[in-house]
């Protein structure tokens, strides 16, 4: 995935929220666009903390090349 495809799904007015897959078939969610970094060929993720999920605070983060990244999906629960 571009830098510039993870961009524009972070800046989407309203934000939605949306699912990451990897190529190991691993996926992350992505709540909060303030836990998103985007580089030219990693993103850093945050992962919320267990216990206020709906802050935008870490408790752990990956590093995630962008080649790994298959696709982004909105999450059910942001369906219109």
């Amino acid at each position: 995935m571009r830098p510039d495809d993870i961009r524009q799904l972070l800046a989407a007015k309203p934000f939605r929220p949306f699912r990451f897959t990897l190529t190991d078939g691993t996926s992350y969610e992505v709540r909060h666009p303030e836990l998103v970094y985007v580089g030219r060929s990693t993103i850093f993720l945050g992962i919320p903390a267990k216990e206020e999920p709906e802050q935008p605070i870490y408790d752990d983060f990956r590093l995630i090349g962008l080649l790994h990244i298959m696709q982004a999906e909105p999450l059910d629960s942001a369906a219109p």
